[in-house]
């Protein structure tokens, strides 16, 4: 779980960056869209080396981004609250509504990550 956590940093910044330099051409949703998905990809890369120790597959790879879906409601949904209804900065506003979605991630991260064999013996 620490390995995991790290690595949320990580791509907490990559995501974050990505967001700020793609925010002055694209509207903020459009930002945090394209901003989530390069940072999904080093996230699965980085997950699947450090995290799982496991070899990154193209169905893995594939199934991925269902790790992220919960995420990207939470992060998207949270976003508009906080711009458009509570009047909180787009700039720091993804920031503060991406730390709901990560203990689900993680958990679907894991179950596709690993065989349930490795997850059965995980508590």
């Amino acid at each position: 779980m620490l390995t995991f956590a790290v690595i949320g940093v990580v791509n907490t910044g990559t995501y974050y960056a990505a967001y700020l330099l793609l925010l002055p051409r694209f509207p903020y949703l459009v930002a945090h869209i394209l901003a989530t998905v390069i940072g999904m990809t080093g996230s699965f890369f980085l997950n699947a080396r450090f995290t799982y120790r496991t070899r990154p597959t193209l169905r893995k790879f594939l199934l991925f981004p269902l790790t992220n879906a919960a995420n990207f409601v939470v992060t998207t949904a949270g976003a508009y609250v906080l711009v458009d209804l509570l009047h909180l900065s787009s700039r720091y506003a993804p920031l503060l509504a991406s730390l709901g979605a990560i203990p689900v991630t993680f958990v679907v991260s894991r179950w596709i990550m690993l065989p349930k064999a490795e997850t059965a013996g995980i508590a």
